[in-house]
């Protein structure tokens, strides 16, 4: 099948020309971060930046998508195989490490960390240095997303950060469910525009706290 037919079907929601010289950079490649690298790859983001410093354990098969044989390699090298596998041309740029400020970005970042800390730090690092920015939280089969891509986006998005200290609380057995960061990846790929609230999707378990 010729590459221009592979796309035909999305044409009019993601423009291949609106997308042709973006350089997506996913933070942290775990559930939602592996499942967000395969939906840009699908869509057709022609370069993809990779940054994580974690290996693949066999919890993470259950929990996060990954296969047997990626156990032991780093996530980033595994995520790349699965990547390739949909979009064989697609550029991209694996770092073996934690995100750092110096670290250069691409102008979409997908920011796919477990803590509001990291978060928090990120942020104040990345954001203007990026035309858009995605957030996607989860905790079991609750999940928000979050997107800013204006200045009425960005002073919105500061309110959602706090301490690690008000996090939502959850069982460390229950943090990750692989068909709920499949879901949270889906939105926050496919979100285009800045987002003042986000989505809130699913059930909230035990006392309300901020997440």
């Amino acid at each position: 099948m010729p590459d221009s037919d592979r796309f035909i079907r999305q044409q009019e929601l993601v423009p291949r020309e609106v997308i042709a010289d973006v350089t997506a950079t996913v933070i942290g490649v775990g559930a939602i971060g592996r499942q967000v690298a395969l939906q840009l790859a699908a869509v057709g983001v022609p370069r993809l930046q990779l940054i994580d410093f974690d290996a693949v354990d066999a919890s993470n098969v259950t929990t996060q998508g990954f296969g047997n044989a990626d156990i032991g390699h780093q996530k980033v090298d595994a995520a790349a195989d699965a990547v390739r596998w949909i979009s064989p041309d697609i550029e991209i740029d694996l770092i073996e490490d934690r995100y750092r400020p110096q670290t250069e970005i691409g102008q979409a970042v997908f920011c796919c960390v477990d803590s509001i800390s990291a978060r928090a730090a990120i942020w104040r690092s990345a954001s203007r240095r990026c035309r858009f920015w995605a957030d996607g939280r989860m905790l079991g089969e609750v999940i928000r997303v979050l997107s800013v891509a204006d200045v009425v986006g960005r002073d919105h998005y500061t309110t959602t950060l706090f301490s690690q200290s008000g996090a939502l609380a959850g069982r460390c057995t229950a943090r990750s469910t692989i068909y709920t960061a499949i879901a949270n990846s889906i939105y926050m790929s496919g979100k285009r525009e800045g987002s003042r609230k986000g989505y809130n999707v699913g059930r909230k378990h035990g006392r309300r706290r901020r997440w």
